[in-house]
């Protein structure tokens, strides 16, 4: 009789986003299996670290994370942590703090954007309020900082210095460019900010707690901060044409609130009349939306914006932040841990075609 269990290998490729033989041969399933029994570490940690004795707030903080997730930090961290020591406590307790500080992230930008949906359900402000949702993200934020305190200085400063540019970046995304920024390089440093530095942290961190070679540190910092980017340049792409019953999320959600993307930016950079015209359109629409207009007043523009030369410039741009993240690793050793990171990054543009 045939076995039905899924290798290590193959369960742990699916989560990345492919299915190519990358966990083969002796070291290939040794790390393969590492990294599941690491993240079945981290999720049991999570389901504890995120429950709070007063009963809202429990109610609140567990709600994304019983939502799901890849949990794609988490495995970023135990990835690298292969170069080093492997699945120490501090990697473990790190994989979980920044997964935790993402989920508190996440709390605040549905707010801040005004999203509808999160994970394939409503999103937190829809089911507690405003306050409530930005209170839950502050104890989960809170959380992680009780783990990484556990950890001494080094990790702190990782932490505070993550959510300080998680901080900006929603700030500056907040307010916009100003008179004398260019709003596209703006664009891309609150990107950066907002989503790089967490998953730089959580490469990162990987390789710092595990006590891999201190001079894999920054190449994979970098490594982390590109993916970051290019991952959500990406989702500006895809989320012109998202299916909202399998990203849980309206197309355009973040247009619609007034919140600038990267095709966005670049047709209003666009001089034709064309683009002039469909640029008007769409401000007009998002002003007509803050004045308690139906959003689906921009389906038609945003179908427009999804054919334009600016949604094709931005994938050719997510392409070229990939390949910088990939041109980083070549301070690795060559091996599965350098090749599954590789291989991680050219799925990020395959998803998009």
């Amino acid at each position: 009789m045939t076995s039905s269990r899924v290798a290590p290998g193959s369960r742990l490729a699916s989560r990345l986003g492919f299915s190519d033989r990358i966990f083969i041969g002796t070291a290939g399933r040794r790390i393969a299996q590492a990294i599941e029994d690491g993240l079945e570490l981290v999720e049991t940690g999570l389901a504890d670290d995120v429950r709070v004795a007063d009963p809202l707030a429990d109610a609140a903080s567990r709600y994304l994370y019983e939502a799901g997730g890849k949990r794609i930090r988490p495995v970023l961290t135990l990835l690298a942590a292969q170069l080093g020591d492997g699945n120490t406590d501090r990697v473990i307790d790190v994989a979980k703090a920044l997964e935790i500080t993402h989920l508190g992230s996440l709390y605040h930008d549905d707010v801040m954007d005004g999203a509808d949906r999160r994970r394939g359900v409503p999103a937190a402000q829809t089911v507690w309020g405003n306050n409530i949702a930005i209170l839950t993200g502050d104890i989960l934020f809170s959380r992680a900082s009780q783990l990484m305190s556990r950890l001494g200085e080094r990790a702190i400063r990782l932490q505070a210095d993550t959510f300080e540019r998680l901080v900006l970046g929603q700030m500056h995304e907040t307010i916009g460019a100003q008179p004398g920024d260019d709003p596209i390089e703006f664009y891309i440093q609150v990107l950066a900010d907002k989503t790089g530095s967490l998953i730089a942290a959580a490469t990162q961190g990987g390789v710092i707690f595990s006590n891999a070679p201190t001079e894999y540190e920054e190449p994979l910092r970098v490594y982390g901060e590109k993916i970051g980017v290019a991952f959500q340049l990406l989702d500006d792409v895809i989320d012109l044409s998202a299916n909202p019953e399998d990203t849980g999320k309206v197309p355009g959600t973040d247009l619609r609130a007034g919140v600038p993307t990267m095709p966005y930016l670049l047709l209003k950079a666009e001089t034709d009349d064309a683009s002039i015209d469909l640029a008007t359109r769409i401000d007009d629409g998002v002003t007509r939306i803050a004045e308690g207009a139906d959003p689906a007043i921009l389906d038609g523009p945003l179908t427009e914006l999804r054919d334009h030369v600016g949604t094709s410039k931005t994938l050719a741009l997510a392409h070229s932040w990939t390949q910088d993240a990939i041109d980083a690793l070549a301070a690795l050793p060559r091996g599965t841990v350098r090749d599954a990171l590789t291989r991680f990054a050219e799925t990020l543009v395959e998803r998009s075609s």
